[in-house]
Order: C-alpha cells, then structure tokens, then sequence
C-alpha cells in the first residue's frame, strides 16, 4: 500500500495510520512471541488479509498486486530459514503480512534490519548465559550441513533433533523491533 502511494498530504497521512497499524500489530507479536515462542495465525492471517483488502480497496487491482509482491518477498526472505528448521512459520507469516501492508521495498529493508537485530540479540543471548563455545560449535556446524547436505527436509530433521539442546530466539522480537526501527528511521512513524 505505501509504496503506490502518491506524496501528498493526504497520502502522508495514509502512510502514518499504516505504520502505526503494522507497529501495533508487531508489539502484540513480538510479546506473545516472548511469551509463548509462537506467532499465532489469528494475528498473522488477519493481517496478510487486511493488507489484501485495504489495498485493493484504496488502489483497485494494482493495489492488490502491490501487495501480494510485498507478501510475496515477506515470505521468500524468511522461507529458506524455515524450511530447513531455522525458525517457525509464524515469523514467516508475521513478515509476509508486514509485505501485504508496506509493499517489497520496505519489507526487503525491515527484513535486513530486523537481521541485525536479531544477531545482536543471539549473541547477547549466548554471552549472557556464558555458553559461547557450545554455540559458536553449533553455528559452524549448521554452516557445514547446508552447504554439505543441501536437502531441507533432512536439514529440518537434523535441526528438530537439534532443537532443544539450542538457544531459541523468539523472532517475532526482531522483526518488531526491526520494521519499526526501519519505519522511525525513515519518518513513517512521524
């Protein structure tokens, strides 16, 4: 939606009601996140659909083709995660409704700084309960295995297995912390 939106007043307005709906959206998110490591699908299906509906109906077909590339690229960046056992499916969903919302370019960004903030948080997460040299192990071993195996479902397996002798990071924190960083770093909030 905000990417086939014009400059005008009205259509800045437009842009601040959107960045403020997806941010409350995130927060919810992000704290049923840490809560129960799980983005549940009441929150993100609505929101993918909402997206749909109020594009299309604020910009016609274009407008809803707009946003499926936005819900589009909100999956296919956090797909290849997934599917080899790197994250759950509500953060996949969660980002792809953030698509359906924003569009592809804004999503692509929030993506990439909700990547660093959630490489800050792992690590600060490992060093904080001092278990540096289990993970960096781990870390060079997953590396291994997907440019080794290179089949997700055994590389999904391996990580199920792996699982519960590893730190989770509930990524719907990052995510919210990452588009709405990106959207208060580029005047969307303002």
């Amino acid at each position: 939606m905000l990417e086939s939106v014009s400059g005008s007043y009205a259509s800045g307005g437009l842009v601040l009601l959107v960045c403020w709906l997806v941010t409350v959206v995130l927060v919810v998110a992000a704290v049923i996140d840490g809560w129960k490591l799980k983005v549940p699908n009441w929150i993100t299906f609505p929101m993918i659909l909402s997206g749909w509906v109020a594009s299309t109906a604020m910009f016609g077909f274009s407008g809803l083709a707009w946003s499926l590339v936005g819900t589009a690229v909100g999956l296919a960046l956090l797909m290849p995660a997934y599917a080899i056992g790197g994250m759950g499916a509500g953060d996949v969903k969660l980002l792809a409704g953030v698509g359906a919302w924003v569009g592809a370019a804004h999503t692509f960004w929030a993506f990439l700084i909700s990547a660093v903030v959630g490489g800050i948080i792992a690590m600060i997460m490992v060093l904080y309960r001092r278990k540096w040299r289990h993970h960096r192990l781990q870390f060079w071993a997953i590396l291994t295995e997907i440019f080794t195996i290179r089949d997700p479902n055994e590389l999904s397996a391996i990580a199920a297995n792996r699982k519960n002798t590893m730190l989770l990071l509930p990524y719907g924190i990052p995510i919210a912390i990452g588009t709405i960083g990106y959207f208060a770093a580029t005047g969307m909030l303002l």
